[in-house]
């Protein structure tokens, strides 16, 4: 059995952004935001991710600005560290080792060299009492510092970062945490502390839930879980001070922030609306309705030009002047449960998952960014609590992505279960699924499964669904109607049973020659062809919970787990069991591309997982307590680039990559160090000008417009140059419009490039023909002079007949009759 070495278990993709309150840059040109093991870098004016901050082993629990440098940034994770960061060109400059788990940090202009931090009591890492404790950091021109100063500050504190604050310059710290709100001076190096009873008179509840400090005043606003605002005033007596309460909020208030100069407070909660309220005008207040999820988080941007809100359903939301949202930066929507199983997209290989209520959400792994949301249900979700409403609870894609089946129903307790089967085709033009057929009540009962059959060489589509009314049918795609308006539909083509038991699984082999059916503890194989029962394999009596052929060589066995903790193999050429195991398995899954199979397996309370080839009885590789909980959905995704991994433990990654969501819903992953190092090499290259937005366009453009002048200046293109295509040119040409500026802007840039650099040819050309010009004219002067020039008269009249002059002499005589002679006349 082979270990699980250098693999580790990361979040890679589709983390969360909402976990804690996002920092918008001092110039408002970039938003940064905590996403599972890094730092995200967002422009808040395209939307676009520029860098992400790798280094944390563990989860990112805070971001914090840099006071006294506005281009360094802090983060702290789970992993004990504190780093360094300079995120305009993403490098990592330092690391505080602090040793224990940091859960949030803060830190204020006014107290240079120390930030504060949250961590559990330092007797027990595992204690559910946290403390702030100040870390004073030490100057060293080392990487990696070791924090040994480390005081506390004030005990029993909240983990939740919303729940401390520094007020008025720094000069005091605010702590709440149930009914207490504590209030830490650091001048008189004394804390006062104030209570509220459990309930008030009308039956609200006074629990804090988030504190905000005013920076320039005496007065600390409180959230509280009845949905009202209490702003605190002479709190540095402990009898004497006061308090007044604003209401608007129907349910908890979750975030507090006060604008930069004090003069409005922010709030938000679950009526996903951001209330504005006047300082010292708290009658007058504007309000920001329709953000479309509970706001989680609310920040200011240093020049107060921009609002940042998170919200419940992963999103962030940037906003202009308080009035207008100008971008929204959504994550991957992880509700309570999904309900669905998670699934690959064919054609983009994005992700495919329940999102926003009766959606579906296509999620690109790679990029880590949300591609589009599908309607399914295509009826106005009503946000109120005991409402029954129509679910997606099942989907599926054919081999090709030209098909989508969708499941959704709604139990109504006064009614019986609706049930409304959905095949959606693909259309070319406006590259989305759209409806096809709508299948009311196509069982009588729940629909417990439902797959295609995945051969790519199968000259009909099918799919296949079971339900607890004890039948299984499939459903075939027919031929096009009589009429040439209306194209292919789908209907049933046959329904199947046995002996009265309930259908529980289905699934088709690869070449869609057999499907398997599994009722209760009996696993039946028909022929689709003819639909006729070939056989049927029993185990000891217990429920079937998964079924799955072998791929490519072990095409010939079929895999199933029971209720009863036994992983099982059948053979299908002889029709009997191959090899079974004792092991709980709670997910078993096929790699589509490769023979390996995926099995998880919960037992002490953690989920282990175990890859291995059918065929062969070894694992190919373990990895005990991936997680905590059960494992229920977990997908093989196909790479964009295959690895090339010669080790043992890690070549079952090398063409697919393994995903799964854990019971808390987070997205998890396995990677190798290999790959990581390569990762974070690839975020190092990025050089930026500090003065140049880091935006894609300037990456695009920037480093080839910097080559070209640097190839310029070095050698100049000569005359007869074909042209070459430009990289810039191929890039922009595949790159996604909605990034690029405007055309008029690239034009002459694009033109340039298309030009041919004649500048050396034109010269040599110009002079050549001044001289051939120079020529001709001593020619025709010469022409000129000649008949002007009458021959001498002879001497006498048999004298000998002077010598005519030829044109070369003539041109060499007039050219030394030019000449300046009067440095002769010093001799003379």
């Amino acid at each position: 059995m082979v270990g699980h070495g250098d693999i580790r278990v990361v979040h890679r993709g589709g983390s969360k952004i909402n976990s804690r309150q996002s920092v918008i840059t001092q110039d408002s040109r970039f938003l940064l935001c905590a996403s599972g093991e890094c730092v995200k870098v967002f422009s808040t004016s395209t939307e676009e991710c520029v860098h992400d901050l790798r280094g944390h082993t563990d989860a990112v629990t805070g971001v914090l600005l840099k006071p006294s440098n506005h281009l360094q940034v802090y983060s702290c994770s789970a992993d004990g560290t504190v780093r360094l960061w300079d995120f305009t060109e993403g490098i990592h400059i330092k690391t505080y080792v602090i040793g224990y788990p940091v859960y949030s940090i803060y830190a204020s202009a006014h107290h240079e060299g120390v930030i504060f931090v949250v961590t559990p009591m330092l007797n027990d890492k595992r204690s559910e009492v946290f403390q702030l404790v100040a870390v004073h950091l030490p100057q060293s021109g080392d990487q990696l510092v070791e924090a040994l100063e480390l005081s506390a500050v004030l005990s029993d504190v909240s983990s939740n970062p919303a729940a401390i604050g520094f007020g008025k310059g720094g000069e005091f710290i605010a702590s709440a945490k149930g009914l207490h709100l504590e209030v830490f001076f650091f001048k008189k190096q004394k804390s006062y502390r104030f209570s509220l009873k459990e309930d008030n008179r009308k039956g609200g509840k006074n629990t804090f839930m988030c504190v905000a400090c005013h920076q320039k005043e005496d007065c600390i606003a409180t959230g509280h879980e009845d949905g009202k605002i209490r702003l605190w005033r002479n709190f540095n007596h402990k009898k004497e001070y006061t308090y007044s309460t604003l209401h608007w909020h129907h349910s908890a208030v979750s975030s507090l922030c006060f604008t930069p100069e004090g003069t409005n407070l922010l709030s938000g909660g679950l009526e996903s609306v951001l209330v504005q309220w006047r300082y010292n005008q708290e009658s007058q207040r504007d309000f920001l309705p329709r953000l479309g999820s509970a706001i989680t988080h609310i920040a200011v941007s240093p020049d107060g030009a921009l609002f940042c809100t998170s919200h419940s359903d992963n999103k962030i939301t940037i906003i202009q002047s308080s009035v207008k949202v100008s971008a929204v930066i959504q994550g991957l929507v992880k509700g309570e449960s999904v309900r669905t199983d998670l699934m690959v997209d064919p054609r983009s290989k994005s992700l495919v998952l329940n999102g926003k209520p009766g959606q579906l959400q296509f999620y690109s792994l790679q990029r880590d960014k949300l591609l589009y949301n599908l309607d399914i249900v295509q009826q106005e979700y009503i946000h109120e609590s005991g409402l029954e409403q129509f679910e997606v609870v099942k989907a599926a894609f054919d081999a090709s992505g030209s098909w989508m089946a969708t499941v959704e129903e709604r139990n109504q307790k006064a009614a019986e279960l609706e049930l409304n089967l959905k095949l959606w085709a693909f259309d070319e033009q406006t590259q989305s699924f759209v409806l096809n057929t709508n299948i009311s009540a196509p069982h009588e009962a729940r629909i417990t499964d439902m797959c295609f059959c995945q051969a790519a060489d199968s000259q009909t589509t099918m799919l296949v669904s079971t339900s607890k009314d004890g039948h299984f049918k499939a459903w075939q795609l027919s031929a096009a109607a009589h009429t040439e308006d209306e194209g292919p539909s789908w209907s049933c083509d046959f329904v199947g049973a046995y002996h009265g038991l309930v259908p529980e699984r289905c699934c088709f082999s690869a070449d869609g020659s057999l499907l398997a059916v599994s009722f209760q503890e009996v696993v039946t194989v028909w022929s689709p062809a003819s639909w006729e029962l070939l056989t049927t394999l029993s185990q000891p009596p217990q429920a079937i919970r998964d079924l799955c052929f072998g791929r490519l060589s072990c095409s010939k066995y079929l895999l199933g787990t029971t209720a009863s903790k036994l992983l099982c193999c059948w053979n299908l050429l002889t029709c009997s069991l191959e090899w079974s195991t004792t092991m709980d398995v709670s997910l078993l899954l096929a790699d589509p591309l490769t023979e390996n199979m995926a099995a998880f397996c919960f037992q002490a309370g953690g989920t282990d997982l175990f890859v291995f080839k059918p065929s062969e009885p070894r694992p190919l590789f373990s990895h005990k307590a991936v997680c905590s909980g059960k494992v229920t959905r977990a997908i093989f995704s196909p790479r964009e680039e295959m690895l090339e991994s010669c080790e043992e433990s890690s070549q079952w990654l090398n063409r697919s990559q393994l995903h799964f969501l854990t019971q808390y819903m987070d997205l998890m992953t396995f990677t190798t160090k290999a790959e990581e190092d390569r990762l974070l090499a690839s975020s190092r290259q990025l050089v930026v000008d500090d003065s140049v937005a880091m935006t894609p366009f300037y990456l695009l453009l920037g480093k080839h417009r910097q080559q070209e002048t640097e190839d310029a200046v070095s050698s100049s293109l000569s005359s007869d140059t074909v042209p070459q295509s430009s990289a810039a040119i191929k890039q922009l040409l595949q790159t996604p419009a909605h990034v690029m500026p405007s055309t008029s802007y690239l034009c002459s840039m694009f033109v340039q490039s298309l030009l041919i650099s004649v500048t050396d040819s034109r010269e040599e050309n110009k002079h050549a023909e001044e001289k051939m010009d120079s020529e001709r004219e001593e020619e025709d002067s010469e022409e000129e002079m000649e008949p002007s020039n009458p021959r001498p008269q002879q001497a006498s009249e048999g004298g000998p007949e002077a010598p005519a002059l030829t044109k070369a002499q003539l041109r060499e005589l007039r050219r030394v009759r030019k000449q300046d002679h009067s440095w002769s006349a010093g001799f003379l």
